[in-house]
């Protein structure tokens, strides 16, 4: 059965939604750079082992992540998760990790990267938002796509209604990707990915519908 540890930095909705998923794989840890997040707590009340590395104890970045990889790799992950986990990091972290280290980003990437993506996407009038996930690189938020989900942007969305229907999606898209991954259907081939359970589209998704 393949190993999991997930990242998170605050509430952990996306981190819940992989625990309650029923997923064929183990979560062996939950590890946080902040002590006081609200997601240390939920794992906790799933049985999931949590730890702290506090980046407030480091003097670099590099640092933190040096510290942060030991943590994880002494559970020896074959996935590492970023759920709502708030650090950019290093290639002192992404490198070792490459092929198997994910992130659920709130935007249909390569748009809209970094943070305060619900509102710039309502300031650029899109039509279509979502949510990816997709492999880190050590480039922000650029490393190859692995799915994606869209919601429409309607005319009387605020920042908050419109962030609360992507993170619907999220707690979908992520426990979905997580588990092709697990059941070895997503295949890094340079910078595409491959999954293998997705042999033809005959729908496409348009917001406004057309009359």
């Amino acid at each position: 059965m393949k190993r999991i540890v997930i990242l998170i930095s605050g509430r952990g909705s996306n981190m819940e939604a992989l625990l309650q998923a029923q997923l064929p794989a183990a979560i062996v840890c939950v590890l946080s750079n902040v002590a006081s997040a609200k997601g240390l707590e939920i794992a906790r009340a799933h049985g999931v082992p949590t730890e702290v590395v506090d980046h407030r104890e480091f003097a670099t970045r590099e640092a933190f992540d040096a510290a942060l990889l030991a943590r994880v790799n002494a559970h020896a992950p074959d996935l590492v998760v970023l759920a709502g986990f708030m650090r950019i990091l290093t290639p002192t972290f992404v490198a070792p990790c490459k092929g198997r280290l994910i992130n659920i980003h709130p935007s249909l990437l390569p748009a809209f990267q970094g943070v305060n993506t619900h509102r710039r996407a309502l300031d650029e009038g899109v039509k279509i938002h979502g949510c990816t996930v997709h492999f880190v690189t050590p480039e922000l938020d650029r490393g190859p796509i692995i799915a994606q989900a869209a919601v429409p942007v309607l005319e009387d969305d605020t920042e908050a209604i419109l962030a609360a229907r992507v993170l619907e999606q999220e707690h979908r898209l992520l426990p979905a990707v997580v588990r092709w991954y697990v059941e070895d259907q997503v295949q890094l081939v340079g910078p595409r990915v491959r999954t293998g359970h997705v042999r033809h589209a005959d729908h496409f998704l348009c917001s406004p519908p057309p009359p």
